[in-house]
Formats: structure tokens, C-alpha cells, sequence
């Protein structure tokens, strides 16, 4: 018996060494190549080391996949995977009533129980407390055994396995093939066959012992999602960052330089750089956050596009030397993952929390452009108009991003060339008659200077960090010159606003009763609740801003056609002190600080709160 579905959540928990990422991220995998529509959501355990089988060690990855479009990684799962006792007391609370609880019984020993902090004596799998849900036992750890035995695998080797046990029977349970997961294990263990032999055997195993066991009470299909023409991959928010740096500095005819320092969750852009030597990039591994932006700073006052990126802690490290940039005028993308704060705070939980850190978080007046991206797909345009930003404007810009975003994976349609916006590189040119002086510091329409690259004769000019005299560049302790420009610099900053898309809205009508306003990875939770909103009926509207600092031109004009506001938010309300104090607006805040994404019955229950009032 099948049973077709429109969509499905699944969630897969277990220990970190449990393997849960890697069966998560395949399985996300196997949909998208269907023509499934999947959004994901990987949570990792903040303890690095955290003891097996403890609560904290804990790790988690959902996936939401459908024959419809997908915006969240779902409020609530519909099967829930476990791997051992903490991982069922960890997550049941994400499963919906009536939902079905695969478990691995060699999880739930005595020692798996007391980890879990189950009172003595108390077994889930057997005390009824699950009888609201569809119970799947099975002893994958045995099992997994028993296939391996006389493989020559050591003790370690054959546990690690089991995971492609749960995912062969997943595959079964909704009707896919293995061909994807085989090849994959193939390219990663191409140099030791034992360990291919051992993982596609497993992952058969699990395959054919659901289909010989009909376990579940039926098999599933979810069709593929009706898509626009083109080719398509699976990409994770920092891939995108980095294709996006890529595809810039092609697009510039720039070399790229890239200069980090490890952190989570921004050190897979650095992973994926890495990979692509060929287009000439070149990738710096500093000591420390502040040699890396530095080297960056060096590196675009050479001709180079300069990108950094770090965590919210790494950014704070590098403001000074921001600012240097800021006085200099040079090109320079930061990219900001943004993490839970303040201090180390919470290293694998996603947060929204360093907004005003990228607007206003620098010494003195140093007003920097803001972009964030919206989705993990998104990653690649978002990144992509910054770098045109920080080139075409001479400025250093921020790239906002998150662990959620960076992490999550959902379809990505490969971009043609002809359809990205040029960037257009100025570069000084020596064309001074005999007693001209050159001026580094002329400005164009754009209230920007011309890129002059250190080498060219004629164009020598004082740099540094202390106070510039207009157009020279010379040292200035004038005061009515730092007025000027700190105020040509902040103007230049603002007039961006004529050279960046006016902001639309998303969903909705132009006016009516309630905007909703979200930026960065707020999006598919607010989109999924308007458009649930808006066919129950209500007059509802969302819009999401990209463009942070500066604001769009007409984004004010758009807000006040509303009667209500409301900003969700991860964070305890920044977005909305910006909103409020530019626009003179009265919005209603929703802000979440758990480390976790919003869920759509969150902000749709706001939703319906204001419309009601």
C-alpha cells in the first residue's frame, strides 16, 4: 500500500558521531535530484566533545520535502528518528501527534537511559508514554553487525555504519532510489574499498530489511515539485557565499583574496574557497581576526577584491580595522555568519543578533552599507550585489548571514552570466598634465574616489588611518575639514540608495492592515505564515528587506500604507529601532532568542493576535 503525501517532515537525531548530518544532508540530497522541493535545517550539538549518549550531545537535521514549494524546515516533524534515549528526550516535542518514531532499541540500554535522565526503571519504548505516535523499533546496531560480521571492520568502523542502515530504510519507506548515496560513497572512500563495500552493503541492508519486514504501515510517496526550466543543485548557504565571491570577481575581472580566521559558523566559506584554486583565487589562513581583515585591507589596496568573514565575536576583532578601510575608501566585503551572542555565547545556534554591531559598531562616525541574504540560495545574489557595492561605491560592505542560513540547504537554479548586473572597476589613470597634483581623493557622481592601484607613476598618495583633507588625502586636523568629511563620507554611503532595486513587497497588497517586515533568515518562516494568512482570508502583506544600510528609497512610502507593523526577529529587536527611528513608524515587535529559527505557527499566532485587535 502507498500513500501519497504533499509533503514531509523528517528529523534525524542522534549523537554527534552518529553519522546524523551525513544520512541527513544524503537524504536531502536524493529529494532534490527527485524534483523534490527541501529545506533543511542541521542542528548541531554546542559542546564539541559533549559525552555519548548525554543530552547535549545531541544532533539533529531536518529535513522538509514536497511536491510543492518549500519555504521552512517545518513547525513539527512527521517522522522522528532516533538513535539512542537522549535523542527521543531531546526532540519528541518536535514530532506531530500521530507521527511516526523510528528508534534504534540498542539505544535505550540501562547506561542510554540514566544518560537521558530517565528515572529508574523507566523505558519509553515500553511504558506506553509513545502510544500517541506509530512505534518503529528496530535494533540497528545489531543488525548492522550481524551484515558486517567477517568484513575485517574493527568494532569503531562497523558502529559508525549503522547510520546508512536507517538511511536505506528511509529510502524504502518513501519510495527512492540509492543510486545517489551509492555514488557518493563511492567518491568519498575511493581510497579505501573496504569502507565502500561496507556502507553500500548497509545501506542495502536497511533497503531490503523494510522491504522484507514491511515494518512501516505503508510505503509513502511525495511527487516532485512543479519547478522553473533550468538545472538545478543543492546548495548550503556558505557554498552560495563563496560561489557568489567567485562569480564577483570574475564578473570584476578581479583577483579574489580571501583573508579569515577559523570560527563557527563562517569557516565552510573558507572550505569551499578553497576548492576552486583554478579561477586564481587566493585564500589566507591568518593567525588571528585581526591580520586576517587586514591582509584583505592590503590586498584590495593592491587591485584585489578583499573579503573576510568571521562570527559575530571575530567581527568584533576586526572593527578598527574596518574602520581603516572606511577612511581609506577601499573595497571590502565582511562577511558576518551571524551566531547566538554576546561573547563566545552559543557557537552552533543561529541568531540574528549583530545587526546594529554591522550598522553602527565602529568608532566614530562610519556609517558601512548592510546587505543580508533571505535564504541559503540567496547567499549567492546577496553576496554577489555586495561585492558590486563595495567595488562600484569604494567602501567596505557587510554581508549578513547566519548559522541557520549557512547550514540549511535547499535548490539553487544555476544563474546564466548575461542575467548578473556588471561591475563596473574604476581605476585611477595617470593623466595629469605638467604641474598637477594628483588628487586620490576627487569624487565621481557617486561621491566615490577612483581605485588607485599602488605602481602607477605619478599616482603615489598618503594612506592611513588618521583624518584625510578633502581630495588629497593629506593629514587634516582642520575641524572644519573632519566635519565635511565625515558628513561627504556618510552622504556617500546614503546615496547608494539611487543605485540599488526600490523595495517591493514580497506577498500581499500595497496597503491594508497589517505588514509584516522581516530580513534575513526570518523569511520562510513569515512567508509561509502571510501566505497561510492571507488564504484564511486576512488582509495580511509581507516585505523583506535586503538592503539594510541604506535603506531603499521608497521603503518608508511603502510601511506607512499600513495600518499595523510587525517585525519578527532573532534578536531582542534591532530591526525595529532602525524602522522606528527613521520612519517615526509605531511597529509591533516579535523577536525569539533561543538559538532557534521562528516556526510558522509563531509568527502566524502574532499574525492573527494584531489582526484581531
Amino acid at each position: 500500500m502507498t500513500e501519497v503525501k504533499r509533503d514531509v517532515v523528517i528529523l534525524f537525531a542522534g549523537d554527534s558521531g552518529d553519522g546524523i548530518q551525513l544520512i541527513g544532508s544524503q537524504f536531502t540530497a536524493t529529494n532534490a535530484l527527485f524534483g523534490n522541493d527541501v529545506s533543511t535545517f542541521p542542528n548541531f550539538p554546542a559542546e564539541i566533545r559533549a559525552p555519548q549518549g548525554t543530552l547535549p550531545g545531541v544532533s539533529g537535521f531536518q529535513v522538509h520535502f514536497g511536491s510543492v514549494e518549500i519555504y521552512t524546515p517545518g513547525d513539527l516533524s512527521d517522522v522522528l528518528v532516533v538513535m539512542n534515549a537522549a535523542a527521543l528526550k531531546t526532540d519528541l516535542k518536535k514530532l506531530k501527534k500521530g507521527g511516526i518514531v523510528i528508534a534504534n532499541t540498542s539505544g535505550f540500554g540501562h547506561q542510554n537511559l540514566k544518560l537521558a535522565h530517565y528515572r529508574e526503571g523507566v523505558n519509553p519504548l515500553t511504558d506506553g508514554s509513545l502510544d500517541p505516535y506509530t512505534l518503529i523499533q528496530i535494533d540497528v546496531t545489531k543488525l548492522t553487525k550481524n551484515a558486517l560480521a567477517g568484513s575485517g571492520l574493527g568494532t569503531k568502523e562497523v558502529e559508525r555504519s549503522k547510520n546508512m542502515f536507517v538511511l536505506g530504510f528511509i529510502y524504502w519507506m518513501y519510495n527512492r532510489s540509492l543510486d545517489n548515496t551509492i555514488d557518493f560513497i563511492k567518491r568519498k572512500f575511493k581510497k579505501n574499498p573496504e569502507f565502500i563495500d561496507s556502507n553500500t552493503k548497509i545501506l542495502r541492508a536497511g533497503y531490503h530489511y523494510a522491504d522484507t519486514t514491511e515494518t512501516p504501515m505503508s510505503r509513502y510517496e511525495v511527487k516532485a515539485a512543479p519547478m522553473a526550466a533550468g538545472t538545478y543543485r543543492t546548495i548550503m548557504g556558505n557554498q552560495a557565499t563563496a560561489l557568489g565571491l567567485i562569480v564577483a570577481a570574475e564578473k570584476a575581472g578581479l583577483t579574489l583574496f580571501y583573508g579569515s580566521y577559523p570560527i563557527t559558523p563562517a569557516s565552510e566559506i573558507l572550505h569551499e574557497l578553497s576548492k576552486h584554486k583554478n579561477f586564481g583565487i587566493k585564500t589566507f589562513q591568518a593567525e588571528d581576526e585581526i591580520a586576517a581583515v587586514t591582509s584583505a585591507i592590503g590586498a584590495s589596496f593592491g587591485g584585489n577584491l578583499g573579503v573576510t568573514a568571521s562570527s559575530g565575536p571575530g567581527i568584533a576583532l576586526k572593527t578598527e580595522a574596518i574602520g581603516l578601510a572606511l577612511m581609506l575608501e577601499l573595497p571590502l566585503v565582511i562577511c558576518n555568519i551571524q551566531r547566538g551572542g554576546p561573547s563566545t555565547g552559543l557557537p552552533t545556534k543561529t541568531e540574528q543578533a549583530d545587526l546594529l554591531q554591522a550598522v553602527y559598531g565602529r568608532n566614530g562616525e562610519a556609517p558601512v552599507p548592510v546587505i543580508a541574504a533571505s535564504t541559503p540560495a540567496d547567499c549567492f545574489q546577496a553576496v554577489y550585489e555586495a561585492c558590486r557595492i563595495a567595488i562600484e561605491h569604494m567602501t567596505p560592505v557587510f554581508f549578513l548571514s547566519d548559522g541557520y542560513i549557512a547550514n540549511g540547504a535547499e535548490p539553487w537554479a544555476f544563474p546564466q552570466a548575461a542575467d548578473l548586473k556588471p561591475i563596473e572597476v574604476r581605476y585611477a589613470r595617470n593623466t595629469l598634465k605638467e604641474g598637477e597634483k594628483f588628487l586620490p581623493y576627487k569624487r565621481n557622481e557617486k561621491l566615490a574616489r577612483e581605485w588607485a592601484v599602488p605602481g602607477v607613476k605619478g599616482l603615489e598618495h598618503r594612506i592611513g588611518g588618521i583624518e584625510k583633507e578633502n581630495e588629497t588625502g593629506n593629514i587634516s586636523y582642520d575641524p572644519d575639514n573632519h566635519e565635511f568629511m565625515v558628513k561627504i563620507r556618510a552622504e556617500r554611503i546614503e546615496k547608494i540608495s539611487e543605485y540599488i532595486p526600490l523595495q517591493t513587497i514580497d506577498q500581499g497588497k500595497e496597503s491594508g492592515k497589517l505588514l509584516v517586515i522581516g530580513w534575513g533568515s526570518t523569511y520562510g518562516a513569515i512567508k509561509t505564515a502571510v501566505k497561510e494568512s492571507i488564504a484564511d482570508g486576512y488582509e495580511v502583506s509581507h516585505l523583506h528587506i535586503r538592503y539594510l544600510n541604506p535603506f531603499c528609497k521608497n521603503l518608508g512610502e511603502l510601511i506607512k500604507k499600513f495600518d499595523k507593523v510587525l517585525i519578527p526577529e532573532m534578536n531582542n529587536g534591532q530591526l525595529i529601532k532602525m524602522i522606528r527611528s527613521k520612519f517615526l513608524v509605531d511597529a509591533v515587535s516579535l523577536t525569539k532568542i533561543k538559538g532557534l529559527p521562528f516556526t510558522t505557527a509563531e509568527i502566524k499566532n502574532k499574525i492573527m493576535d494584531l489582526i484581531k485587535k
